[in-house]
């Protein structure tokens, strides 16, 4: 009976660890021919069980003739596999093949290769890029003054916009060639991060111009012409750059864009030339007010055929100089009480040259390939950078408020409940900048990871909306009531437009996740969909290679994902033996769990699966968990793995990987074919859903690192601005927090004092003065303590105004309508700046 029981085990043992290690078919082949050929020396079985099993390796070693399993497996699956594959656009295609594939593929392989991730180094600032931060971006945090730029001005001052453009914060991207300073991304990113510290709306006008937008693609599709004449001007802050993508009709489907351009004949600078009569409506553009060259996207049609052949080139990307008729710029929106420079533009039969076209006529057509593929960068670098730097912020100033602010006689951070909101601040802080670093730091290697990228863009910035939400209720009264005390509510006010902008976070979440890394990151779906589209016999080797490599991949990650679900990971490859070991084993079960998840998913549900988006978005949400835990260690490891933020680290990857079995866990619970459901179960969850979030304790460890100076807080909330000066709130925290160390011993002698009845007064003020009449206090303890209190009800207090105060000053324009009134050209038929003036002045009067 044992000896039964042990042959009946030994088959799929074997079988199991052969898929587990993702041996060759070859191997695994001669394995379990070893196997069999024992058993039959040795076992005991019938003489029929026998010929079956043998039966069974004889068409497994079959599987090994690459002629015999094309023409009599693969051919047949191919014509099946054509019929069930869906129609791709052009538009689909390139955004699909737009970037590189980085991490995020070994997670999807379902066994990732720790050491890629870990012999990537530790991104490091130049010396040149530390000097800017600490000198230009220094003193431009220290020019800018929120309230006034928000709700006096509605616009940054012009000593600002000066300084902007005399220390080339728009060239952050230009080669020096060029004039500009060629930082690498990840000084982008601080830069982003400190002015987000500090206001929005100048971390969003330094944001765009390195961003997507006409200085990009110059560098990357312009002509040598149009870069000579255009990057120097873009780098002295002579032109204004801004990029209109975005038509009121269609808004995120951006491939379905409404202004077009006709090529013709026209007259341009005196010559008749051919070019494009162009026509556009376009909102939410920024810095579409002040810009003096607009990058414009539009569908491009020749119906004389005057360029080629063609009747429509698609999506294109031009240069427009906005002084041309016809062009109207200079209407503003208000996003939010954030008023950077945004607003819409038209064009009414703008004509311009061929040469206008970025690339030249021959990039006729390439604009949506251009858009991706600087898309693939940028979304990873401004959005992500400007939340890590208000998420930082936010925790910065919650820690400190949160330990000098007293109710019931004690710091409100020592209560439980404030003290679980500071830890999940603290927490989300650390995966943000986790990810923005070690991901930023892959672009600067070469990488142009797509994928990654909407993954920063999506979380960090909801993120960053949580953090906002819990500094509100942190600080209460203090952060709702706006005026320029006010340092948290702006940002909230903010969060929704990094939400909304560079692809909406429900389309985001729901659509580009998944929906791309399903087929870019995954090893083989890519190459089956390309075998299936090349003729002849090259069509059905390349298909018979991918489809059996799939298979043999799929069999794997089911075995990894089983054994692993048994084993809670304990046995998987880490490259740690300390504390994080555990947390590079989880991710590596789930890795292979999603894998497996993945591919039954677009298995059972092809193409219907683009339309389920909760299944997808879920898929997207465990992909999006395991890829920050991913980057949580790595930065650990970044930064010398110090064990003091060991606390953040755990509170960080047990957040995501407790997230990661929700979102699986969700999927099967949702699954439409609820037995496949059932099956995928077995091999994900055999054991239920085992992996817990953080404890309690672990919060409130992270609570007393933030709530006091410690190494810990220094390096969560590096980068911003904290300069101690009367305008900074963030530095005037800090110091009212290490001064309320100083004094805590004297703190608990009024405390003591007043506890046994000897005071008469009920005040503080007044108990410092009895408690220095009466001896508890000398005097120099006594002033000690009056400052500190006199700094406390200073950053509490908050301000309030006359009725006539709340609007923004009758006597303050805007400068925007200083600088750029709006203004419409059009051909034949001059505006000039004076009557432009009295319609802004008529419109006022009531």
């Amino acid at each position: 009976m044992v000896a039964m029981l042990f042959w009946f085990l030994l088959f799929p043992v074997v079988a199991i660890a052969l898929a587990y290690r993702r041996e060759t078919l070859k191997r695994s082949t001669f394995i379990l021919g070893g196997v069999l050929l024992a058993y039959s020396f040795w076992g005991c079985a019938s003489g029929l069980w026998l010929l079956a099993l043998w039966v069974l390796f004889l068409g497994m070693c079959l599987l090994n003739l690459p002629g015999v399993r094309r023409n009599h497996i693969s051919r047949r699956l191919l014509a099946v596999y054509r019929t069930m594959l869906p129609p791709m656009s052009k538009t689909e295609r390139e955004a699909l093949e737009a970037g590189t594939v980085w991490w995020e593929g070994e997670l999807f392989s379902g066994s990732p290769d720790w050491e890629t991730l870990h012999q990537m180094p530790a991104p490091r600032l130049s010396r040149e890029e530390q000097a800017f931060l600490d000198g230009p971006t220094e003193v431009l945090c220290k020019m800018l003054d929120d309230w006034q730029i928000t709700h006096e001005l509605a616009d940054l001052p012009p000593e600002v916009w000066a300084y902007i453009k005399q220390e080339k914060f728009f060239a952050m991207i230009i080669p020096k060639r060029y004039g500009g300073l060629e930082f690498s991304a990840l000084a982008q990113s601080k830069v982003l991060t400190k002015l987000a510290s500090r206001s929005l709306v100048a971390a969003s006008t330094v944001g765009v111009p390195n961003s997507l937008g006409p200085g990009e693609l110059l560098l990357h599709y312009g002509t040598e012409a149009q870069k000579d004449y255009y990057l120097p001007r873009l780098a002295a802050g002579d032109e204004i750059p801004c990029f209109a993508l975005t038509s009121p009709r269609v808004g995120s489907d951006a491939t379905a864009i409404t202004d077009t351009g006709v090529v013709c004949r026209g007259e341009y600078e005196g010559q008749e030339v051919i070019g494009i009569r162009l026509n556009w409506d376009k909102r939410y553009i920024t810095l579409a007010p002040i810009a003096t060259v607009l990058g414009l996207a539009f569908k491009l049609y020749d119906p004389e055929h005057l360029m080629g052949e063609q009747d429509e080139y698609g999506i294109t990307a031009a240069l427009i100089p906005t002084h041309l008729p016809g062009i109207t710029i200079g209407r503003r929106h208000f996003p939010l009480n954030i008023p950077f420079q945004n607003g819409p533009t038209q064009g009414k039969d703008v004509f311009v040259p061929l040469d206008a076209i970025i690339g030249g006529s021959e990039m006729a057509g390439q604009g949506w390939k251009m858009l991706v593929e600087q898309l693939s960068v940028g979304r990873g670098i401004t959005l992500p950078s400007n939340a890590v730097g208000t998420g930082k912020a936010a925790v910065y100033a919650s820690g400190a408020y949160a330990r000098i602010r007293r109710q019931f006689g004690l710091p409100v951070g020592k209560f439980h409940g404030v003290g679980e909101v500071l830890a999940r601040m603290a927490g989300r802080t650390y995966i943000m900048s986790a990810a923005a670093d070690v991901t930023i730091g892959a672009i600067d290697a070469g990488e142009k990871p797509s994928v990654p990228s909407a993954i920063l863009k999506y979380h960090n910035t909801e993120m960053a909306r949580d953090i906002a939400n819990d500094a509100m209720d942190v600080q209460g009264g203090k952060g709702i009531m706006l005026g320029p005390k006010n340092y948290l509510g702006r940002n909230y006010q903010g969060i929704p437009i990094a939400i909304t902008v560079e692809g909406a976070n429900i389309l985001t979440r729901g659509l580009i996740i998944f929906g791309q890394g399903a087929i870019r990151c995954h090893p083989y779906v890519l190459r089956e969909m390309e075998a299936a589209g090349a003729e002849g016999e090259t069509g059905l080797t390349l298909f018979d290679e991918a489809l059996f490599g799939h298979i043999g991949y799929a069999v794997s990650n089911a075995s990894r994902s089983l054994i692993m679900a048994l084993t809670q990971a304990r046995y998987a490859v880490a490259p740690t033996r300390d504390e994080t070991r555990r947390y590079y084993q989880h991710i590596s079960r789930y890795s292979a769990s999603f894998a497996l998840a993945a591919d039954v998913a677009m298995l059972t549900l092809g193409g219907a699966l683009k339309r389920k988006e909760l299944l997808s978005a879920r898929l997207g949400d465990v992909l999006s968990s395991i890829y920050l835990a991913s980057m949580v260690l790595k930065h650990h490891t970044n930064q010398g793995s110090p064990e003091a933020d060991l606390p953040l680290v755990e509170w960080a990857c047990r957040s995501l990987l407790y997230d990661a079995q929700e979102q699986l866990h969700g999927l099967l619970r949702n699954f439409p074919n609820r037995w496949v459901g059932a099956l995928l179960r077995l091999f994900i969850f055999p054991r239920g859903r085992t992996y817990s979030s953080p404890s309690d304790e672990l919060g409130l460890q992270i609570v007393e690192l933030i709530m006091k100076p410690s190494d810990t807080r220094d390096r969560l909330c590096q980068g911003i601005y904290k300069t101690v000066e009367p305008n900074n709130p963030l530095g005037l925290l800090q110091e009212a927090m290490e001064l309320s160390e100083s004094v805590k011993p004297l703190e608990r002698k009024v405390y003591d004092a007043r506890k046994a009845g000897l005071f008469e007064s009920e005040d503080a003020p007044s108990q410092i003065n009895e408690a220095e009449q009466k001896g508890i206090l000398n005097s120099d303890e006594a002033q000690q303590l009056r400052r500190f209190d006199e700094k406390v009800m200073a950053l509490i207090a908050v301000d309030d105004f006359a009725s006539d105060e709340l609007s923004a000053s009758a006597s303050q324009v805007p400068l925007a309508t200083k600088k750029a009134p709006a203004k419409k050209r059009v051909a034949k038929k001059k505006v000039t700046k004076k009557k432009v003036a009295k319609k802004v002045v008529a419109k006022k009067e009531p």
